[in-house]
């Protein structure tokens, strides 16, 4: 994972999944998708960043992360970062 790219740990079943990975979408940020039940193995990376098994896991560049955010959360991250 390269350390300027935002990673997204989901599955397409989960809801706030969808809504964080539509979020994304909308706002033209560009980040890695890690499909979680096309991998099943990436579940223990998002659980060893997180410390949890919730998801999605958000992986900002800058080696923060975000579990179960709200698009407030996400939104007010990547100004943060300068993202948006």
């Amino acid at each position: 994972m390269s350390s300027k790219t935002i990673t997204m740990f989901g599955a397409d079943w989960c809801r706030d999944c969808i809504r964080t990975k539509k979020q994304l979408d909308e706002l033209g940020v560009e980040y890695t998708y890690v499909d979680l039940v096309a991998d099943p193995a990436s579940a223990d990376v998002a659980r060893d960043i997180s410390g949890r098994t919730n998801i999605p896991v958000v992986l900002y560049p800058d080696s923060s992360h975000q579990v179960e955010p709200s698009n407030a959360d996400v939104e007010a991250k990547l100004r943060e970062l300068s993202l948006i």
